[in-house]
């Protein structure tokens, strides 16, 4: 690269984003193609009467809010009638998306001792197969982080930041710059230099020397928001020594990535910040530079102005708020068509990304749904959730799949990590696969 881009540029950003031209893959037809799992969190629920699909199988029809994924039908798995018990009590908002792909009940807290009591689904895969490529997992959102306190329900925003969790105490920082998403993408598929090793580790060592040192003056709270900060510049640092280790360079990217094709400008608004970063997960997967990666088209509770969308006047958590109001319910699912049509776009280059004698969609598992289906109920009752992708022959889509009412989104979880290649006996409080969902 001619600019090296070092391990302070990344912490403290460069404020710009780009567009993506589409690569076609060079991969070799005769090596298998991995799977990649992808989760797309759209908050705020849906209009819940325009969701579910009148028929069920394979002979359903794409609903109203579903009409986006026209030509994807073959692709999708439609679940009708999952739910997230653990998520029913607490309050309207946190305790659903903190929750989503933990299935476990966050605690209640205004401020530094959050926890989910659990891991997400996508970090269990990371553990277990993560190391295989240079980024273990890439988080990505599209605004910062939202602090404080929400006095109305006693939670702290944080948790409606955050789908991807390492560990119970452990929600992880998401990149929200396409810009620097596309280097740490460029950087990871490059040959690594001793120099710049040497170079990075002993900056990283420093950053980790300072703020070791600013800890001890902090008071409890700020220790704790310090000892956060510092598990982000530890999982780097183990990144680092695994790129720089043996077996870490022979890994090769499955198709080619060139710095010259980073757009020179940021975003201009929301809705190209989010087609950028629907972008970054497609090159991700492409390339293979990770397998995982989970996605906030919103913080919980966002009240983003949507007037760029035909029709709608009022922002997301306003109309969310219907109480049946015409007006308001006609916006509302305006807005969750947008949402869908933005999955659909993912869908859509994946699947026109050839990789052998298939394509990145057919290698994939991508999931799309939120923590609840009603926004003016708050209601984690049958959650709007669709998932698509075969999982390089492990999933059977093109299905609506109903099942009895309140059966555990968990199990969900569970079959999606048997897909992936990563399974377990249980999560949560998953009761076994979901039937229909699996080729056996």
């Amino acid at each position: 690269m001619q600019r090296r881009l070092t391990r302070r540029s990344v912490l403290k950003g460069a404020g710009v984003a780009l567009g993506l031209p589409w690569l076609e893959a060079a991969t070799d037809p005769k090596v298998k193609a991995p799977v990649r799992l992808a989760a797309l969190y759209m908050p705020n629920g849906t209009r819940e009467d325009l969701w579910t699909p009148a028929k069920t199988g394979r002979d359903f029809e794409l609903s109203p809010m579903l009409a986006p994924l026209k030509g994807l039908e073959s692709e999708l798995l439609v679940l009708t009638n999952l739910w997230n018990a653990n998520s029913k009590g607490g309050d309207g908002h946190y305790v659903k998306v903190s929750g989503w792909l933990t299935s476990t009940t966050i605690t209640k807290t205004l401020g530094v001792d959050v926890s989910c009591n659990g891991i997400s689904m996508d970090q269990l895969a990371a553990q277990k197969a993560g190391r295989v490529t240079p980024i273990t997992s890439l988080e990505l959102g599209v605004a910062p982080v939202t602090t404080g306190v929400d006095k109305n329900v006693g939670y702290t925003r944080v948790y409606g930041s955050h789908i991807a969790w390492g560990g119970p105490t452990s929600p992880l920082a998401r990149e929200i710059d396409p810009y620097l998403v596309y280097e740490r993408l460029f950087r990871a598929t490059q040959p690594p230099s001793a120099n710049a090793a040497k170079a990075d580790t002993a900056l990283l060592d420093r950053v980790l020397e300072e703020a070791n040192t600013l800890r001890k003056q902090l008071n409890a709270a700020d220790r704790h928001r310090i000892d956060e900060y510092l598990s982000v510049v530890r999982s780097l640092e183990q990144r680092l020594e695994r790129t720089n280790r043996p077996e870490g360079r022979n890994w090769k990217p499955r198709a080619p990535l060139a710095e010259a094709n980073k757009p020179p400008v940021t975003p201009k608004d929301f809705a190209e910040h989010v087609r950028l970063m629907m972008d970054m997960i497609a090159v991700a997967f492409q390339t293979d530079t990770t397998r995982i990666a989970t996605f906030l088209f919103g913080n919980e509770v966002t009240n983003q102005n949507f007037s760029f969308v035909d029709g709608v006047k009022e922002g997301h958590h306003t109309v969310s708020h219907h109480e049946n109001n015409a007006e308001k319910l006609e916006q509302y699912a305006r807005i969750g068509r947008w949402h869908v049509a933005e999955y659909a776009y993912l869908l859509n280059k994946l699947k026109a990304m050839p990789e052998g004698d298939s394509n990145v969609l057919a290698n994939s598992i991508i999931v799309f749904g939120s923590g609840f289906r009603d926004g003016n109920k708050h209601d984690p009752h049958n959650l709007p959730t669709v998932v698509a992708g075969r999982a390089g022959g492990r999933l059977d889509p093109g299905q609506h799949l109903t099942y009895g009412p309140d059966s555990p989104l968990a199990n969900l979880w569970l079959s999606l990590l048997n897909a992936f290649g990563t399974p377990v006996e249980r999560f949560a409080d998953s009761t076994g696969p979901l039937s229909g969902v699996l080729l056996s």
